[in-house]
């Protein structure tokens, strides 16, 4: 845990550091005032700068020809999907038929051993990108469900070393899914989702700024999946016990229809009316989000998860992340389940959330550092995880070493913003989550990807038998 970074190219350090816009027009180590180095104790980040010498009880891990990043956050993921890519039946289908012909097609049928591949697949996919923490909006959950597969998902990411904050869905009615309807799936009733999740909150649960394990209320779909009254109980719950609270909404118009069909109101207003606004809410999505909303989500410290690359996957547009952050929101990033957003990589998110306000707002429109605070500081921030997404002096050393020692990056001049520049492929050198090494020179600790592999296939081939 104790751990000398010594050399790096250049290093992206938190906001109050009056290093960081030096360092960004950094090329190389020969400006004294850029820090090249990063200490690190019982976990925590104890010093920052150049030439610093190893101690007894140091390794040491070379940067040499790496850039240090903070650790990205994505703060909403299904791993499940990492199991369902580019599924035929639903490649060119929009949201409402393609959660008929992929998610719900299959997820009642996930074994706890396919969930747990599933699961080592998609937080390897986060960590071999650069992330650090996953917020999983985990679902599979039914009325004669397993406690079984959701252990999977904790176990997969105990093994990898990952932050998982687990999003634990859940449906207490069949509401207007068309892939619940389709498939059959009997939802839980709103008693039965409160005894399992206190099973997982004293199982999992871990309080503090910097805990490795986190759940989260998150009914799969505000406007679909739950009764008002559902909402609500699930909202006292939650807080009663400090929780953060989490779902979709507006991803398409059709929340907005079911809401006024269904409620008589705006889907914003309905989400109000059932107590899910607040500084200890966020929404993954929110595309279809015009002023009036922005206004009630900001005015209530309501947070997004912003998926750009699902959200042009499934034809279903753009949020409006910049109006929402020039309203007040926290803007955070997220790559949403693999079946809509293959790559599974968060530097691809950071990439595509750059150039498409660009392509819609102007050449100036996004900045690269406002970009990477999206992906680590506000989404650590979202998920309570207030000692992390930073490099300061103080802060838990959640670090990412980006090689960047190859000929495609060898023509960037800002060095420490080339990984979000020149985007996938990124090579991961190193990656530390509390000081432990979880990434070793390129390698993600406590995997053979052979192995992975040969599973996951043997598991995809299960699945499309047991499917039908």
């Amino acid at each position: 845990m104790n751990t000398l970074i010594r050399n790096a190219r250049a290093i992206y350090c938190a906001p109050e550091s009056h290093t960081r816009h030096e360092s960004q027009i950094s090329v190389n180590n020969s400006n004294p005032a850029v820090p090249t180095d990063i200490r690190i104790r019982d976990g925590v980040i104890t010093e920052i700068g150049n030439q610093l010498l190893p101690t007894d009880d140091e390794q040491v891990i070379d940067a040499s020809g790496c850039v240090v990043w903070p650790g990205l956050v994505n703060t909403h993921h299904h791993l499940a999907q990492s199991v369902l890519k580019g599924v035929p039946e639903g490649l060119n289908q929009a949201l409402g038929d393609w959660l008929g012909s992929v998610p719900y097609r299959f997820w009642p049928k996930i074994s706890p051993q396919l969930m747990y591949h599933a699961a080592r697949l998609g937080l390897y996919e986060l960590l071999r990108s650069g992330a650090t923490t996953c917020a999983d909006h985990h679902y599979l959950y039914h009325a004669g469900s397993s406690p079984e597969v959701e252990d999977a998902v904790w176990a997969a990411a105990d093994e990898l070393g990952i932050r998982l904050v687990l999003c634990r869905g859940s449906a207490t009615v069949q509401g207007s899914h068309k892939g619940m309807l389709k498939h059959g799936i009997q939802p839980e009733n709103v008693e039965l989702v409160m005894q399992r999740m206190e099973r997982s909150y004293r199982q999992y649960h871990q309080a503090g700024d910097n805990a490795m394990r986190r759940l989260v209320v998150a009914p799969t779909s505000l406007v679909h999946s739950a009764t008002a009254d559902d909402l609500r109980t699930l909202a006292v719950w939650a807080r009663e016990r400090q929780l953060k609270l989490h779902s979709h909404l507006l991803e398409v118009s059709f929340d907005d229809i079911q809401a006024q069909e269904k409620y008589g109101q705006r889907a914003i207003d309905y989400a109000a009316s059932c107590d899910w606004l607040g500084k200890d809410v966020w929404f993954a999505h929110l595309v279809k989000s015009d002023e009036y909303t922005i206004q009630q989500l900001a005015a209530s410290g309501t947070g997004i998860a912003h998926c750009p690359t699902s959200n042009c996957r499934l034809g279903s547009g753009i949020a409006p992340a910049l109006a929402m952050e020039q309203a007040g929101m926290n803007i955070t990033l997220g790559v949403d389940g693999s079946a809509s957003a293959e790559s599974g990589s968060m530097i691809q998110e950071l990439n595509l959330a750059w150039l498409l306000h660009r392509a819609v707002n102007g050449a100036d429109a996004t900045q690269a550092e406002q970009i990477i605070r999206w992906g680590s500081h506000n989404g650590a921030q979202l998920l309570g995880l207030n000692n992390c997404g930073d490099i300061a002096v103080g802060r838990a050393a959640d670090l990412v070493l980006y090689d960047i020692d190859s000929p495609r990056f060898a023509g960037v001049h800002s060095a420490v913003i080339a990984p979000l520049l020149c985007a996938e492929p990124v090579k991961v050198k190193y990656s530390l989550i509390n000081g432990r090494v979880v990434v070793n020179n390129g390698q993600v600790c406590g995997l053979d990807e052979a192995e992975l592999v040969a599973e996951v296939l043997a598991g995809v081939a299960d699945l499309l038998r047991n499917a039908g």
